[in-house]
């Protein structure tokens, strides 16, 4: 069975019950979806920055105890060198996407996005969007 990595556009879908993500994951299985630590940054980031805090705070929090978190610190030399192979092709991407992108590639996992096209300039990725019907 394949495994994935959900970006962070997939997490705030999922948090929210759109696209079916509930369900999608769950027929998958909970124990093949991964999330970087970058995304949660980013989800608390959301938190802090929401007009209700305290329920959006909470939700993270049970959102970390459900999905295994991946560090970047193994896949940092995979984004040095797409770093740097995006800069010299003039395709850069925002950091924190591009972390999210080179830890699936290091980790032989499927990204998970509503913005295939935006990941797709990372060299050896997968990628699937769970917001478009098959």
């Amino acid at each position: 069975m394949n495994s994935y990595l959900l970006d962070t556009d997939i997490c705030v879908y999922f948090l929210q019950g759109k696209f079916g993500l509930t369900e999608k994951i769950e027929a998958i299985g909970i124990d093949n979806c991964y999330v970087s630590e970058i995304t949660i940054a980013e989800l608390l980031f959301g938190a802090e920055n929401s007009q209700n805090y305290e329920k959006h705070i909470s939700e993270v929090e049970k959102f970390e105890r459900s999905f295994s978190i991946l560090p970047i610190y193994s896949a940092l030399r995979t984004y040095a060198k797409e770093k740097v192979r995006l800069r010299k092709a003039g395709s850069p991407l925002a950091e924190f996407d591009l972390l999210i992108g080179t830890t699936a590639v290091h980790h032989d996992l499927i990204l998970v996005s509503g913005n295939v096209k935006h990941f797709s300039k990372i060299q050896g990725i997968q990628l699937e969007d769970w917001t478009k019907n098959e």
